[in-house]
């Protein structure tokens, strides 16, 4: 007679192991449009799920690429401060894990708005005239405006975290 109990555990198995895999993906299709390359938004979803830092070697395994991508994937995600590289003692292993630094991906979006918006302001009078003119100066104060509400938004995050 069959063990109803291995073949429930099993379908749990596999229907978690579904959603994860469906999650990592949604997490992907959600950050490509914001310049993330496919496979380190695959690597952010699946590292969002993992409780403890994961190796390369998971990594690789989970994902079902190559370590030198994993390792290329990991290194930009800790550029975007999306993730962490974890050492473990006495091993040159590099682990990663989700870093709790929602920020940074924001904040960089405000230092490139900041940027536009000088660059169009500054040059806006010496590059086009009229109704082009006016459209760069509205864009300029439209990238200003957006990043005084991005900022607004991180200030009371930080607030909230430190209560």
């Amino acid at each position: 007679m069959p063990n109803n109990a291995n073949r429930a555990s099993s379908k749990t198995a596999k229907t978690s192991s579904a959603a994860r895999r469906r999650f990592t993906e949604d997490v992907a299709r959600l950050l490509v449009p914001w310049g993330v390359p496919q496979l380190a938004a695959r690597l952010y979803g699946h590292l969002l799920l993992s409780a403890a830092p994961v190796s390369l070697d998971r990594i690789t395994a989970d994902l079902k690429i190559s370590k030198s991508s994993a390792s290329v994937a990991a290194r930009l995600l800790e550029q975007y401060t999306l993730a962490r590289r974890c050492g473990e003692a006495g091993s040159k292993r590099a682990f990663y894990e989700a870093s709790e630094n929602y920020e940074g991906m924001l904040t960089e979006q405000n230092r490139l708005l900041e940027a536009m918006a000088q660059l169009l302001r500054t040059r806006a009078g010496s590059v086009a005239t009229g109704s082009v003119r006016n459209r760069l100066k509205e864009m300029a104060e439209f990238n200003l405006v957006t990043r005084d509400a991005m900022e607004s938004a991180l200030r009371r995050w930080r607030r909230r975290r430190r209560s």
